[in-house]
């Protein structure tokens, strides 16, 4: 009888601030896609990206498709 051996990674080993990144990234992205109406490019634009919405208009088809309704 042949034996197989496995090898076995322990990966609840993730550095604690690896898991805090990816949630910061995932919730960063959630309020990009979902809750942006020119709030990203208004540090840069100032008021007149409220009327310009360009995050809005690159990531509207992908809105839709997560649910969010935006008009």
């Amino acid at each position: 009888m042949s034996q197989s051996r496995f090898l076995l990674k322990n990966i609840s080993k993730a550095p604690k601030s690896l898991i805090l990144g990816l949630i910061l990234v995932f919730v960063l992205g959630i309020f990009v896609i979902g809750y942006d109406q020119g709030h990203i490019f208004s540090i840069v634009q100032g008021d007149t990206a409220y009327g310009n919405l360009w995050m809005h208009e690159f990531t509207h088809d992908l809105r839709h498709a997560a649910g969010f309704p935006c008009h």
